[in-house]
C-alpha cells in the first residue's frame, strides 16, 4: 500500500477523539483577535476532526475553503444587493475562513504539516485579501448609490490588507528562524490575554465576514467598512514601527552572501 493510500485511509478513532486531541494540540492565540480565537477556531476543530473521520487531506480541505471564500467573493462582485445575497455572501465566507482554520488543525492530527501545504494556504490567504476589497469597490460601481466620494475606500484598504498580511507573515517567520538560531522563544511568541483579543477586534477577518449582512443596507455597510478600514490602518501604523524595533532586537540576520 502506498503512502498516500495509508495517510487518507479512515482513523481507528471516534469523531469525539479526534476532537479531544485536537484541544490538547492548538497552536499559540498570541495576537489572533477575539472572533478567530473564540469562535472561528472553534468551528476550525470541529471541521477538522470531521475531515479527519473522512480522510480528507490539509490541502483538499484548503481547496474546499477557498471554493466557499472566493464563491462568496463573487456574490459581493457580481450579484445584485438583496438581502438573501447577503445572507449567502456571510455563510459563504465564514464557512471559507472556518476551513482555513481547519487545513492546519487537520495536519496536526495527521502528524504534522508540510511547506508545500503552507504556501499554499499562505498564497490563497493573500489571495482572498486582496480580491476582497476589490469586489467591495466593484459593489460600489455597480450601485454607487451616494458613495462616490469613498469610492477609492475599497482600493486603499486593499493595499492596507496586502501589507499588513505580508507584515505579519514576515515578522513570524523571522521569529521562528531567530528561535531555531537561538533555541530561545522570542518576545512575540508568547500568548496573549483576551483582552488584548477584543482590543483589536477590528482587524479581525472573521468580524469583517458577519459584517457582510449588512450589504442589503448600503449606508449601514459603508459606515462599518469605512470604521473597518480606519481601525485596520491605525493599527497598521502602529504596529510596523513596533514589529520593526522588536525584530531589530533580535540580533544580526546572517548577510545575503552567507545565506544559502
Amino acid at each position: 500500500m502506498s503512502a498516500t493510500s495509508t495517510s487518507s485511509r479512515t482513523p481507528q478513532e471516534s469523531y469525539s477523539q479526534s476532537l479531544a486531541r485536537l484541544a490538547s494540540a492548538q497552536k499559540s492565540s498570541s495576537g489572533a483577535p477575539a472572533y478567530s480565537r473564540f469562535v472561528n477556531r472553534r468551528l476550525g476543530r470541529y471541521l477538522a476532526a470531521l475531515a479527519y473521520q473522512l480522510g480528507a487531506t490539509p490541502n483538499q480541505v484548503t481547496a474546499v475553503s477557498a471554493l466557499f471564500t472566493f464563491a462568496g467573493i463573487a456574490v459581493i462582485a457580481f450579484v445584485p444587493v438583496s438581502v438573501l445575497g447577503a445572507v449567502a455572501v456571510v455563510l459563504l465566507l465564514v464557512a471559507g475562513y472556518a476551513l482555513d482554520s481547519a487545513d492546519g488543525q487537520l495536519a496536526r492530527l495527521r502528524g504534522g504539516g508540510s511547506p508545500s501545504g503552507e504556501w499554499l494556504d499562505h498564497v490563497i490567504d493573500a489571495t482572498k485579501i486582496g480580491t476582497l476589497h476589490l469586489a467591495v469597490f466593484l459593489s460600489f460601481l455597480r450601485a454607487p448609490q451616494g458613495r462616490e466620494a469613498v469610492l477609492g475606500v475599497p482600493l486603499v484598504y486593499m493595499v492596507v490588507a496586502a501589507v499588513a498580511f505580508f507584515a505579519i507573515v514576515l515578522t513570524d517567520l523571522l521569529r521562528r528562524a531567530e528561535n531555531v538560531r537561538t533555541g530561545v522563544p522570542t518576545r512575540g511568541s508568547r500568548s496573549t490575554s483576551a483582552l488584548y483579543s477584543l482590543a483589536v477586534v477590528p482587524t479581525d477577518y472573521g468580524l469583517m465576514c458577519l459584517s457582510f449582512i449588512l450589504l442589503a443596507w448600503p449606508l449601514g455597510f459603508t459606515v462599518v467598512y469605512l470604521a473597518f478600514f480606519a481601525a485596520n490602518t491605525l493599527y497598521l501604523v502602529l504596529a510596523l514601527p513596533k514589529w520593526f524595533r522588536e525584530l531589530k532586537g533580535l540580533g544580526e540576520l546572517p548577510s545575503r552572501e552567507d545565506r544559502p
